[in-house]
């Protein structure tokens, strides 16, 4: 007896046999269209192709369909970061309404792969310089504002997926109180930090080593109008990649003397500085929390749950350096069954 065929796989060949199409209309370049295959995973719905061309070159197709996706703000942001002078696709051929786009291929070598002890401190030095090129274009009303209402939203995925899902737990009054205060004070901190463009997900997967012009960017539909700090915690703070404390805080230091002498609006004290780093990492790694067990328990992708570890040390490493914080981290401590026997008040 065959099996029934899921809707998603109907859906899934329905798409692949729109891009077929569409790309056997596209006349410059010319494809091989029968070499198209999988480039590489996306945690949304997006996913991306490579493909050959005539020409010995290779291209990258991205499909994006619609209504979970837009390819509209990629097409705007890779428009505003050209102009910038950093490293982006090229967008050759684009079909909005099907979510269909051709980009110029940067490569196969992500950053993920290429850091190690004997590559990390050019390719960091290489993104930091990047980034702060686009920092000091930075424009109020290009992108949406990266508000406290939107930071406040991504802070509850945090008790919605990963306590409420990941650990099958509901708060007591107490401990939302308590939980509630922390984000009060982090956002009070992120949303008087100087606003800037923000990438959003400037991280290890989503640079490329360039041999010109490092590091070539992906990814960045989601770029926002927002907080100073926040890629750089992206960058140094990776969801993926942990280096040592003395090397993070090294990295750091260079931005902060980089960023001051182009000019951006970083604060005169360093020490102030670090304290704005360490806020915005906190909500961006809260926030990684509930969208990683999001993944896992409603996409399938379980993948995403052995990164978690990772963020929760850089969590509670955070948490415990500021009295302000350690409410997070006794909470943390009673949901995970690893507190002392020893009363708490919340």
């Amino acid at each position: 007896m065959s099996q029934p065929v899921s809707s998603n796989s109907v859906t899934e060949d329905l798409r692949m046999s729109a891009i077929h199409t569409w790309l056997t209309s596209i006349v410059s370049p010319s494809l091989k269209v029968a070499s198209l295959r999988a480039a590489s995973a996306d945690a949304s719905f997006r996913r991306y192709f490579r493909i050959d061309g005539e020409d010995g070159k290779t291209y990258i197709v991205m499909d994006a369909p619609q209504p979970a996706e837009d390819v509209r703000p990629f097409i705007k942001i890779a428009e505003l970061f050209t102009k910038i002078n950093l490293s982006v696709p090229d967008i050759l051929a684009q079909d909005v309404e099907q979510g269909f786009l051709l980009l110029t291929d940067l490569g196969t070598t992500t950053y993920f792969n290429a850091l190690n002890n004997d590559t990390a401190h050019k390719l960091y030095l290489d993104a930091i310089d990047s980034l702060i090129l686009m920092q000091a274009q930075s424009q109020a009303d290009i992108l949406p504002e990266y508000d406290r209402e939107f930071l406040l939203r991504e802070l509850m995925i945090f008790p919605e997926w990963y306590i409420g899902k990941h650990l099958g737990l509901t708060l007591t009054a107490e401990q939302s109180t308590s939980l509630n205060n922390v984000f009060e004070a982090l956002l009070a901190n992120i949303v008087a930090q100087p606003q800037v463009y923000v990438h959003r997900d400037y991280h290890s997967r989503n640079l490329m080593v360039l041999d010109k012009s490092n590091p070539g960017i992906l990814d960045f539909q989601g770029a926002l109008y927002g907080p100073l700090t926040y890629d750089l915690v992206s960058l140094l703070r990776d969801a993926y990649v942990q280096w040592d404390e003395e090397m993070v805080i090294d990295w750091a230091i260079r931005y902060w003397e980089k960023a001051r002498a182009a000019g951006l609006p970083v604060s005169p004290d360093v020490d102030s500085f670090y304290r704005d780093f360490e806020f915005m990492g906190l909500q961006r790694h809260l926030k990684i929390l509930g969208i990683f067990a999001r993944l896992a328990h409603r996409d399938g992708k379980n993948a995403y749950l052995q990164d978690m570890p990772l963020v929760m040390t850089y969590v509670r490493k955070t948490a415990q350096r500021y009295n302000i914080l350690i409410p997070l981290l006794r909470l943390l401590d009673v949901l995970e069954d690893t507190a002392p026997q020893i009363g708490y008040t919340f």
